[in-house]
């Protein structure tokens, strides 16, 4: 279960506290999904990384399974990120000297185990890039690159799948090819899943909407 209590969040500036979010609130559970809309600077990105553990709140709390990973030691918490989160950018952050195979199991360097190579071969042949396995990034298409990052994102079999504009950069063919990768993902491994998005045709095909407005998180 994702708790998310009275969140705020304020960054310092020259002229005062500049406050992005306001006692944000909402509780999801595996197999939930959803869709967060909300203008540039609306503070979106910001409510991901909080709740992806990259940076802290100003106040309130965010719990996984009822664990606050703020109030862990920075070894845990780098712990907790990799086992628990998974993350997909909207640029995909692939490492361009290493394969398909070697970039979905880079999250895995930090504990290995035996059944990681398989896992990530599994993956890859899920989202469709068998074919691909042994390629460096150079020569994927900008669409299969996001689905080498979703694979990545799932090495580790997290509770929570955070996107933050998986799409922004592909055309409206790899865009609906890239979500139906992700939200097939997300049912077989009934993740917890969080999509932040300009996208209305993205947006629509989640079952809950939310969107940030005035600092403020609302059901759409």
């Amino acid at each position: 279960m994702l708790h998310v209590s009275e969140l705020s969040k304020e960054y310092p500036t020259p002229r005062g506290p500049l406050r992005v979010l306001s006692d944000v609130s909402f509780d999801m559970k595996p197999g939930d999904a959803a869709a967060i809309m909300g203008p540039s600077g609306s503070g979106k990105s910001s409510l991901l990384y909080i709740l992806g553990g990259l940076e802290p709140p100003s106040s309130g709390t965010v719990t996984l399974d009822g664990k606050n990973p703020f109030q862990l030691d920075a070894n845990g918490l780098a712990t907790f990120r990799n086992k628990e989160i998974g993350f997909v950018f909207q640029d995909h952050c692939l490492l361009p000297q290493c394969t398909v195979l070697e970039n979905v199991l880079v999250p895995t360097l930090l504990k290995p185990d035996r059944e990681d190579a398989s896992r990530a071969r599994a993956l890859v042949e899920r989202v469709g890039l068998a074919d691909r396995i042994d390629h460096r990034p150079a020569a994927l298409s900008g669409g299969e690159r996001q689905r080498v990052a979703i694979a990545r994102a799932l090495i580790r079999s997290p509770r929570l799948l955070l996107c933050d504009e998986p799409t922004g950069n592909l055309d409206r063919a790899a865009a609906e090819n890239v979500a139906a990768v992700l939200l097939d993902l997300h049912r077989l491994k009934n993740t917890i899943l969080l999509v932040v998005t300009h996208s209305g045709a993205l947006a629509e095909r989640f079952p809950a909407r939310f969107t940030l407005v005035d600092t403020r998180l609302q059901r759409s």
